[in-house]
């Protein structure tokens, strides 16, 4: 229960620019070798170029609204299904972590929102060189947004995400550490990004979210 410790232990609230949590060591070393070297296709390798959104492939970043893979970028994009869980044994036990209500309560508790008929939906990320995320609030149908990093290449603490204001004035980075992250309720002002900079390697993540849309990933 490494996500479940780390938010009960590990974890410290900050509510500038936004309410959010940072959490400390909440993946296991099984969970981080399965990030590490998933096979993610590099955009650059096929004249692709990031476009600030995640969607890179499928023409303009506008989420398509009940797709829970995301839409057409799939093949960019590695996320864990009933499908390819038995490539991700350690991770499968991550997400059963997350669909126990023991977690998803306490998540609840934390926020203020109910996530008992929730789903989940977890993506391995691997960020090249040249991404950028603009600016964006999520979209309501994503209940938690959470990013957790594994930063074994020594890349930048700079690479975290971008908090801004209301006003889009950059606060605050989260420190782009290994075995570390942060994660936020979604709302109208919970602004966030990452601006241009220098990824030398890679940036790998585990990107987490409960849905209110259909997964294989049903709470318990």
């Amino acid at each position: 229960m490494s996500f479940f410790n780390s938010l009960e232990k590990k974890s410290i609230k900050f509510e500038t620019p936004f309410s959010h949590w940072e959490l400390n060591q909440p993946l296991t070393d099984g969970q981080i070798n399965e990030i590490v070297n998933a096979d993610i296709a590099n955009p650059t390798e096929h004249n692709l170029n990031y476009d600030g959104t995640r969607a890179i492939d499928g023409g303009e970043g506008k989420f398509r609204e009940g797709i829970s893979d995301g839409g057409k970028a799939l093949k960019f994009r590695c996320f864990i299904t009933k499908e390819n869980s038995n490539e991700f044994p350690n991770l499968l036990d991550f997400i059963k972590e997350l669909q126990s209500k023991k977690t998803h309560k306490k998540i609840s508790d934390l926020i203020g929102k109910d996530l008992s008929n929730s789903y989940v939906r977890v993506e391995i990320i691997c960020d090249r060189k040249g991404f950028w995320l603009k600016p964006h609030c999520d979209i309501k149908e994503k209940l938690i947004s959470c990013l957790l990093f594994v930063n074994k290449s020594n890349e930048s603490e700079d690479l975290g995400t971008d908090f801004y204001d209301s006003n889009l004035k950059k606060v605050k980075t989260l420190p782009y550490r290994d075995n570390y992250g942060y994660f936020f309720s979604s709302g109208p002002n919970t602004w966030h990004g990452m601006e241009k900079k220098e990824i030398v390697k890679e940036r790998r993540c585990l990107q987490v979210n409960y849905v209110t849309f259909k997964t294989d990933w049903k709470v318990d």
